[in-house]
């Protein structure tokens, strides 16, 4: 399969979605070449189909002459999952942007790929309704690419994942074929979930093109919660203690290297003793949240050695102490030019552990290591920062991430939460999945994509598909 695409092939793609949807200049192509990764791969096309039929032509013709698919959401992703790896085409799903029901009285809605996430939450916020997978990037990133990924985000840790809300699909094959799956109904077992297949597969299997998903009634107000610890054993160690009695909409920890970097974007002046943050999240209607409000107020009172606990006096301050939380990962560059940003998981029991580790790890091997993230479900992004110019500091950090990996699954974790496996965990899926586990997954990469022209080189380590 070439990485380049003929003349003949540039106008056959052309004729399908019209000479405007179509660009191989330079310039343009860079703009579609990289991710959340910084990882760099131009394509030889970018394509912008306007339709399912358009996605089946284009299908193919890839498997007639052959060359790579590559499909694209707003290309946020943290793992490669949206990179030309083999060249060919990017397949960008901004002109399907349209939401197309929002039914109320069923509490669903069906959206094309390309919407944004945060503006079809504001418009079924604006409905009274709630859909609340909340991934960092929800301004920007798109509703199919959360779906590829089975993103997730901080209310998980109450709400669930992209994949608990996701109920049907309509996904154009790598053959062209439509297929849908799922149903509009709250229950429905007929036949395998192929929905579930899909959501989660990084565009390895099918192109997504219509989206059926549930919805909540909006909860009627959210309080906000600050907790400065004396140390990140002390912040870790109050996370099982806070799940066992209350349930937050959210739980998110910050280490000292965190708190450090975006100290100047919380609300007021951070103590010097503050060595780790939790930031909470209570929600519901308003007689429950004050109860909730006051349980929790009276259990961390309770916990010697807090710095300080803090709530939010009203929407603004809640909304600045989020903008902090979601300025850890630009802010990151403070401290180096580059980052390997993984998204283990473990139970939240072993998060202590994971965190003690990291900090051994980093001084062990003279790297800038640094965690935040979900801890209501155990999921922590480790940051391991680096300078790509510098050999030795490469070569560490790769050490450091197989450590790090190796020592998530032995804590009984695993490799990812929400940012995928794409191409830079590849390598490492099997030290997670089991020698049968892992032919099962080529078996049905195969099944469905025998030519091997969508979205190669995911998932599957290098020479497995």
């Amino acid at each position: 399969m070439a990485n380049t695409l003929s003349s003949t092939t540039i106008k056959s793609l052309t004729a399908i979605v019209g000479p405007e949807h179509v660009t191989t200049t330079a310039e343009e192509l860079l703009c579609y070449a990289y991710d959340g990764t910084a990882l760099e791969y131009p394509p030889a096309a970018v394509i912008f189909p306007g339709s399912a039929a358009e996605i089946g032509r284009i299908m193919e013709l890839a498997n007639r002459v052959p060359f790579a698919v590559v499909p694209r959401g707003a290309g946020t992703g943290m793992t490669g999952g949206a990179l030309a790896v083999r060249g060919g085409v990017v397949l960008a799903m901004s002109r399907l942007n349209r939401i197309l029901e929002i039914d109320t009285a069923n509490q669903i809605a069906v959206v094309e790929p390309g919407v944004i996430t945060g503006q079809f939450q504001a418009e079924v916020q604006r409905l009274g309704l709630f859909y609340p997978p909340d991934p960092a990037s929800a301004a920007f990133c798109t509703m199919g690419g959360n779906v590829a990924e089975c993103a997730g985000g901080p209310s998980a840790v109450k709400y669930g994942v992209t994949r608990d809300y996701v109920r049907g699909l309509e996904i154009v094959l790598p053959d062209g074929r439509l297929l849908v799956t799922g149903v509009r109904t709250a229950k429905g077992v007929a036949g395998y979930d192929l929905t579930r297949l899909f959501v989660g597969s990084e565009g390895t299997l099918g192109i997504i093109t219509k989206i059926i998903v549930s919805l909540l009634a909006a909860p009627e107000a959210r309080q906000t919660f600050l907790v400065l610890c004396a140390s990140m054993a002390q912040a870790t160690g109050l996370v099982t203690k806070i799940l066992a009695q209350h349930h937050p909409c959210t739980l998110e920890y910050m280490d000292t290297t965190a708190l450090q970097i975006v100290a100047h974007s919380l609300p007021a002046p951070l103590p010097a003793a503050a060595k780790a943050l939790l930031l909470l999240e209570l929600d519901g209607d308003q007689a429950s949240l004050v109860h909730q409000s006051q349980a929790l107020t009276t259990f961390l009172a309770s916990c010697p050695d807090l710095i300080a606990v803090h709530q939010a006096t009203d929407p603004a301050e809640a909304n600045a102490l989020w903008a902090a939380r979601r300025a850890i990962s630009p802010a990151a560059f403070s401290l180096r030019p580059h980052k390997m940003s993984e998204d283990v998981v473990v139970p939240r029991t072993r998060i202590p552990d994971l965190v003690a580790f990291t900090q051994e790890l980093g001084k062990r091997l003279g790297l800038v290591i640094f965690t935040f993230g979900h801890a209501g479900d155990g999921n922590i992004h480790v940051n391991i920062m680096l300078d790509r110019s510098k050999p030795d500091e490469v070569s560490q950090a790769n050490r450091a991430k197989e450590q790090l990996f190796a020592k998530v699954l032995a804590l009984g974790g695993t490799l990812s939460g929400e940012h995928g496996i794409g191409i830079t965990k590849a390598a490492f899926l099997p030290m997670e999945l089991s020698p049968v586990a892992m032919a099962v997954t080529q078996d049905i990469k195969h099944l469905f994509d025998p030519n091997g022209v969508l979205n190669p080189g995911k998932i599957l380590p290098t020479g497995s598909a």
